[in-house]
């Protein structure tokens, strides 16, 4: 068993000792799938626990001897956004068990989240009236990319945001894959290519990405444009699209 705790969350340390034992009996579960996320409250704190399915044999070899387990990528990745001046769940610690000598069950645990609102918002209705919103994301994104972050799994779900006095103020989730590295303008109009909404919506965000990027407005959108179409065509041959793509 390996237990990282952030120093600044030395208290929650009993807690922390006690969720492998304690996860499958405890706790509010607030998804389920193909890892579960459950929230406890410790210490009148809300705790979000993130325990990852078991992985497949060759994953357990890779997790255990070869590259850095996705708890632990979650719980260095979380430190990273915050050194770089960007909003996460704040993170507490990680768990790392193991069975027969190689990684079984990992735990990320961090803050519960106070962001109340998802980008999934935008596969249903009009732009009308919430285009601040993805200008918003697009400033945000840029200023992601200028730091060299890069979510490889930029979707609707992991993009967390609220409206507040000073502005739309926008919180990463699900952040174990993750690079930190320059992003080229190619690959920051691809990173795009997830989210939901019709047409008009990704012109907003090309038009407003590419002036914070100081590059051609039309080569960004055709850029983005042709990324998304890719991503969604091979989704759909597997999956129902959940959202109309159409303008």
């Amino acid at each position: 068993m390996k237990i990282v705790i952030n120093p600044a969350y030395n208290h929650f340390a009993s807690f922390v000792n006690s969720i492998p034992e304690q996860f499958a009996k405890e706790g509010r579960s607030i998804y389920k799938g193909r890892n579960e996320i459950k929230v406890f409250e410790v210490e009148d704190t809300e705790l979000n626990v993130k325990q990852y399915k078991v992985p497949i044999l060759i994953n357990r070899l890779i997790y255990t001897f070869f590259r850095p387990a996705k708890a632990s990528r979650a719980y260095k990745y979380a430190l990273k956004l915050f050194a770089k001046g960007f909003d996460t769940p704040q993170p507490v610690a990680y768990i790392l068990s193991y069975k027969t000598g190689l990684l079984h069950h990992a735990y990320f645990v961090s803050f519960q989240s106070s962001y109340t609102r998802n980008m999934y918002e935008f596969g249903e209705g009009t732009l009308a009236g919430r285009e601040h919103i993805i200008r918003a994301l697009a400033e945000y994104t840029a200023r992601l990319h200028q730091a060299g972050v890069y979510h490889k799994d930029f979707s609707p779900g992991n993009i967390l945001f609220e409206e507040t006095e000073e502005g739309v103020k926008f919180c990463l989730i699900d952040i174990n894959r993750m690079k930190f590295a320059p992003v080229s303008i190619e690959k920051g109009c691809a990173n795009f290519a997830r989210l939901w909404g019709k047409e008009d919506l990704f012109v907003v965000l090309a038009e407003t990405y590419a002036r914070a990027q100081n590059v051609d407005c039309a080569g960004c959108l055709k850029q983005i444009l042709y990324y998304r179409a890719r991503f969604w065509k091979k989704f759909g041959k597997k999956h129902e699209i959940p959202f109309e793509m159409q303008e």
